[in-house]
């Protein structure tokens, strides 16, 4: 399979990087961050070396820049899998938060995903074969105090998941809504895990691919996952 995944340069989007390769899968990645971008392509050939990795850095929160980049996989590929990973965090509450972090968040967390999602699909449709996987988030699903515009725009992509997944019915194209609760990733800093409070990113990268593997006659719609012990 030839498998499109963004924001794979570190955290979740590697680890799901990681087990595709694992699994003899070829990848075309994206990140805004070119340095870490192509560490991970360069790590993930010298250990998989019978796969194929691409990489291209972009910044999707930028349309020109998320077409350019779908634009770059049409050109090589149909993907049999779509990740749309990339995504950003910027805590804070709607009454008081920075001028313009909603669009902020919209643009990071929802526009990336549609423009990319809208240009590789043409060509996925007429393979009438295909997997799109949005990574969502709990705050999608439930507000919480302090998610201000990133909880909307989450919310948002729950939406476009849910819409697309009635459009492409027809198509053959599945669609998985992805609801991580607390991973750790970057963002946390350096959080004490040794009690396993939080989940690792191969866990969400694992039931992903288990997602990717069904019969063409089983779709994932949700995926739901928290820490055992509930969320922070």
């Amino acid at each position: 399979m030839n498998v499109v995944i963004t924001g794979a340069s570190r955290g979740i989007g590697k680890a799901i990087a990681e087990i595709f390769a694992q699994n003899g899968h070829n990848l075309f990645l994206c990140s805004k961050s070119e340095t870490p971008l192509y560490s991970t392509l360069k790590e993930l050939q010298a250990k998989y070396p019978s796969i194929s990795v691409k990489a291209k850095p972009c910044d999707l929160s930028v349309k020109a820049e998320a077409e350019s980049f779908a634009k770059w996989v049409n050109e090589i590929t149909v993907p049999d899998v779509l990740v749309n990973n990339a995504g950003g965090f910027e805590p804070g509450s709607l009454y008081n938060e920075a001028d313009g972090m909603l669009e902020k968040m919209l643009n990071i967390n929802l526009f990336s995903a549609y423009h990319i999602t809208r240009a590789l699909l043409p060509e996925m449709m007429k393979a009438k074969t295909g997997h799109v996987f949005n990574i969502c988030s709990i705050a999608s699903l439930n507000a919480y105090a302090n998610g201000g515009s990133y909880s909307v725009s989450k919310y948002a992509l729950h939406g476009l998941s849910a819409n697309l997944r009635e459009e492409m019915k027809p198509h053959n194209i599945k669609v998985t809504a992805v609801f991580p609760g607390a991973v750790l990733t970057d963002s946390w800093g350096d959080f004490d895990n040794s009690a396993s409070r939080i989940m690792v990113a191969d866990d969400i990268a694992r039931m992903i691919y288990s997602a990717s593997q069904l019969s063409p006659a089983a779709c994932v719609e949700d995926i739901v996952l928290r820490p055992q012990l509930g969320d922070l």
